[in-house]
């Protein structure tokens, strides 16, 4: 693929860069770089689980998050992710916001979403002139714009899987985040799971349960999950010991991590 990497393992993956936490953001996640060193390592070890994906697999590059139901915490995942990977040596990072119905990323680093992804998806811009970029330095953000009323059927053409391909392409240097609608509520994200090279799906602890994630997982094929998150987890001693051994989890996070 071209693209650089850097020998980083869960146990010694470090930020390089300072997070900057501007007035803008939303508290959400300035109390996550400010205060909270676990959820920060969470999320670290979700990028080197990403950087290297291990069986001689290229790293993905184009990701979708989703989740079963609304209000699981998917878009705070979607950000966090997207900083942690722009915090990499080599890694820049491009956050996309899928999620026509309700779009939240926006707000949570307080840049405008009068335009976006649905002018792109209309046919009205170029992809270019809509991105934006941040205050996190090789962090950079495609907006939804103004809710349409045909969400499902933007999300499902054509037009928008041709853009997976476009971005990645263009943007050769940069991890793709897609922040999707909830799968079960907006089918329209199982077809765009197709198209993307990993999921990563964020599951609400007493949210959703087990029957709607296994679902979830069937629907969008085992192969295709990069990754778990446990959102609102109340660890003990040995559930602690079990998720820091398979997925991830960042139940310390007292607020409620909810969309917008």
């Amino acid at each position: 693929m071209g693209k650089k990497t850097t020998n980083l393992s869960d146990s010694t993956v470090a930020d390089t860069l300072p997070v900057i936490v501007p007035d803008q953001w939303d508290e959400r996640l300035t109390n996550v770089s400010s205060a909270s060193a676990e959820i920060a390592e969470s999320f670290r070890v979700l990028r080197s689980r990403i950087l290297h994906p291990g069986n001689d697999r290229p790293a993905p590059r184009t990701i979708m998050v989703t989740s079963a139901l609304p209000k699981e915490g998917k878009s705070f995942v979607s950000a966090n992710l997207g900083i942690t990977l722009a915090q990499g040596v080599d890694q820049h990072s491009l956050l996309v916001d899928c999620d026509l119905r309700l779009p939240t990323l926006a707000g949570l680093f307080g840049v405008s979403r009068e335009t976006g992804l649905v002018d792109y998806l209309q046919g009205d811009r170029g992809i270019v002139d809509l991105i934006q970029k941040t205050s996190v330095d090789k962090l950079s953000i495609l907006p939804s714009g103004k809710p349409p009323s045909n969400p499902a059927e933007l999300l499902g053409s054509a037009r928008m899987h041709d853009l997976v391909d476009e971005l990645a392409a263009r943007y050769e240097d940069r991890f793709i985040i897609f922040d999707s609608p909830p799968s079960q509520v907006a089918s329209e994200s199982i077809v765009l799971s197709q198209v993307v090279d990993g999921v990563v799906l964020v599951v609400r602890h007493g949210r959703s349960g087990s029957a709607v994630v296994k679902k979830v997982i069937e629907e969008i094929g085992l192969e295709k999950i990069i990754g778990i998150i446990f959102n609102g987890h109340q660890r003990n001693i040995l559930s602690s010991a079990l998720l820091y051994k398979s997925d991830y989890s960042y139940g310390g996070y007292q607020r409620e991590q909810q969309e917008e």
